[in-house]
């Protein structure tokens, strides 16, 4: 297994940081270090997403695992690798941004949905599928497909909340994605940093109790 999958397995959170504004990163990202995430990804089709990956590797490094989010292509693979970013999440299945990571030893978790992606993807070497949109195919769809396929690591992300987050993991989620429930870019930037954090810290707390 590797670091960023047993990583995954053991937090079972990813925060996803979407359209966050540079000079809001560094302190919504320690915010949520203090409220116990330890896995952070930010998108690249954020504004400056590679300088801000690059600068959370320096500043959190040994207190959190950065990523790149929507990492839809090889130009945007690469662009997350120059960054330093420690694994890869996309919301669609592209082999060759598999095949980039994994040469470069990094975990590739790409979006899928169906089980035919789903497999697809593990055989072309990602050590761990993103299930998307979990919001609305729901936990129902989840538990369905867990039964044929429960040898494959499966990030839930899309619409999980405090109150159902339980229900992810009973249908067979090893963790889930998580964005505005968990990072609420209100907050932000309001400057409510302890909200960030007292949130962040519900939720780690929910998955650490399943």
């Amino acid at each position: 297994m590797s670091g960023m999958l047993e990583l995954l397995m053991q937090h079972k959170i990813v925060a996803i940081l979407r359209g966050i504004e540079d000079r809001h990163a560094d302190a919504a990202g320690q915010a949520l270090i203090d409220g116990g995430i330890h896995m952070m990804e930010v998108t690249m089709n954020t504004e400056g997403a590679a300088v801000m990956i690059e600068r959370w590797r320096s500043r959190f490094g040994g207190k959190a695992a950065v990523g790149a989010g929507t990492v839809t292509d090889m130009a945007r693979a690469r662009e997350a690798v120059a960054a330093g970013a420690q694994f890869l999440i996309s919301p669609n299945l592209d082999e060759e941004v598999i095949a980039y990571g994994r040469e470069r030893g990094l975990s590739v978790w790409p979006g899928v949905m169906t089980p035919t992606e789903i497999v697809k993807a593990w055989k072309a070497g990602a050590d761990a599928v993103k299930i998307f949109p979990m919001g609305t195919l729901g936990t129902g769809y989840l538990k369905e497909i867990r039964g044929p396929l429960n040898d494959i690591p499966m990030i839930a992300t899309g619409g999980v909340d405090l109150h159902n987050i339980s229900d992810y993991f009973k249908a067979g989620a090893n963790a889930v994605g998580m964005g505005g429930k968990l990072v609420n870019l209100e907050w932000i930037r309001e400057g409510k940093y302890d909200l960030v954090t007292e949130r962040a810290r519900q939720f780690a707390t929910a998955v650490q109790a399943l």
